[in-house]
């Protein structure tokens, strides 16, 4: 059950969709992996939901798929033989919970107070789908209320779309954010499966906020003198650290020669975790013994193993 919750918050979104043509449900399938997110939720709102869950399970095993909107115990035993891995309620229906609790299925239901996050508690849940997101209040409103529940994590879903998802993103208690936006109907039912992928994409690159943070010049205990010269010339305010100075936050002016030929290039991510997931599945490769993590666990920071341009590239928490 946890691996599958685990795997589910390094991809980060959950696509939910909704499709009326089973003959549909492969290729659609095949152009979210292709965007970055191989996952789904079907949601069991049309006579097609167990069919294309079916089809996608029997061509691709390795794409992580749930039934959505389950709203009895005899929906999820059918979803499960269908092979789906997790379970989404859009309530909190404590049959369909318990009986996914007795089989070991993973189950999210959907919460939007206090008391139905604590009656999850009871069932020993640690995720739940915060739902409907904005229409509940939004990431203020989950701010406030899951602030008691620090063994909690939420799958927010519900007005989320390309303009609030790198918000949500940004949140520590989100495990990932359900949404429609970038496989909706009007893309599945006109076969534009290119635009899936690239809304993918896009929606992938929101999530993760990649951008560049500073870059680290090996400077062979030149580091006082070069940020001398960023001050007197540019007016830049330095910055010591144990092992470097930043003569501006963009720039870090290493004491010794550090990693990399020339130096390193830091990369921010909103969760590292998560994006090493992603960089990994684009075949990047990453120096695990160089991986920090901060006293809850978390991964903060890693190196990638190979250079670029005699530079090496690390991935640091965007702040």
């Amino acid at each position: 059950m946890q691996a599958v919750l685990e795997k589910i918050g390094k991809i980060g979104i959950v696509p939910v969709i909704v499709i009326d043509d089973a003959e549909k449900a492969v290729p659609l399938a095949s152009a979210l992996a292709e965007g970055g997110l191989a996952c789904a939720e079907i949601t069991f709102r049309t006579a097609s939901a167990l069919e294309s869950l079916q089809r996608i399970h029997k061509a691709s095993p390795d794409f992580l798929i749930g039934a959505g909107t389950v709203l009895s115990a005899q929906q999820a035993d059918e979803a499960v033989s269908a092979g789906a891995s997790f379970i989404v309620s859009p309530g909190l229906n404590p049959t369909v919970v318990q009986y996914c609790v007795d089989k070991g299925i993973p189950v999210v239901p959907g919460c939007a107070t206090p008391s139905d996050m604590e009656r999850a508690m009871e069932f020993g849940l640690t995720t739940v789908k915060f739902f409907p997101a904005e229409q509940a209040g939004g990431l203020a409103y989950l701010k406030a209320v899951s602030a008691p529940y620090t063994s909690l994590t939420f799958m927010p879903t519900g007005g989320i779309d390309a303009k609030n998802l790198a918000d949500y993103a940004k949140f520590d208690k989100i495990l990932a954010c359900g949404g429609s936006w970038m496989a909706n109907k009007a893309l599945i039912n006109a076969g534009d499966f290119a635009g899936v992928t690239k809304s993918c994409k896009d929606a992938v690159a929101a999530l993760l906020g990649l951008s560049m943070v500073h870059i680290g010049i090996n400077t062979d205990n030149g580091s006082k003198s070069a940020a001398d010269f960023f001050a007197k010339a540019f007016g830049f305010s330095a910055r010591e650290t144990s092992a470097s100075i930043f003569a501006s936050e963009g720039i870090e002016l290493m004491n010794n020669i550090g990693r990399g030929t020339h130096g390193h290039l830091a990369i921010g991510a909103y969760n590292v975790e998560r994006a090493r997931f992603h960089l990994e599945s684009r075949g990047v490769v990453f120096d695990e013994a160089t991986a920090k993590y901060n006293p809850q666990g978390k991964l903060i920071f890693i190196y990638l193993k190979d250079e670029i341009a005699g530079f090496a590239v690390h991935l640091t928490v965007k702040v």
